[in-house]
């Protein structure tokens, strides 16, 4: 489990993009940059610094998964046949924290890594407790009995700012979800652009 030593918040006003879409992110009343610098007019990116922007974004969407991390899950998507940066969110969308995250069972993908972490999610039967597990197509998510009424799942399952991709199929009666198939980019229901042919770029260099 990665720290955090900064509040998620600050990853939407340093990007400037409200990348995960929620109603409390500080940029949908200050949309500039934190800090004492942060309302200052910034120069155009150089090609560099559009790559880094994009790589950025798409660790920072999936609860800011560390550089060694997402370096690992890079190789194994250019390893892949195919398109690296379709493989490469194929990967990321079958985390299981991804997938616990988009069957609404936590409100946040931070707090999905955190609920995974505690050992409050099953896989096919089984419990599970490392957030990057790959799920595969046909597995069978489902909240741990004891979990079922926590807070945090009962918020979550309640909120309207975002719908279940079709690639889940999730049961909230029974809390639990289907993982149907590995999506592509034009799948995933991001809340902003995610431009992974930069990233490829970035790691092409």
């Amino acid at each position: 489990m990665s720290k955090r030593h900064s509040q998620k918040h600050k990853i939407d006003r340093r990007l400037g993009e409200n990348i995960w879409g929620r109603p409390k992110s500080p940029l949908n009343a200050r949309a500039y940059g934190p800090g004492q610098h942060g309302q200052r007019r910034k120069g155009k990116l150089s090609d560099f610094g559009t790559q880094l922007r994009a790589k950025q974004k798409l660790k920072g969407y999936y609860g800011s998964i560390t550089e060694k991390a997402f370096k690992r899950v890079y190789a194994e998507a250019a390893r892949r046949k195919g398109d690296t940066g379709e493989n490469l969110i194929g990967i990321l969308e079958s985390r299981l924290d991804a997938i616990v995250y988009r069957a609404k069972f936590v409100p946040t993908v931070f707090a999905a890594r955190q609920f995974v972490n505690h050992g409050h999610v099953l896989v096919n039967g089984k419990r599970v407790n490392i957030p990057s597990y790959n799920v595969k197509p046909g597995d069978v998510i489902s909240v741990r009995d004891r979990s079922k009424q926590l807070a945090i799942v009962l918020e979550a399952v309640q909120l309207a700012e975002r719908d279940v991709p079709d690639y889940v199929d999730a049961d909230h009666s029974k809390m639990t979800a289907t993982f149907v198939r590995v999506p592509s980019l034009g799948d995933v229901p991001y809340p902003v652009q995610m431009e992974p042919n930069l990233v490829v770029e970035f790691y092409s260099r």
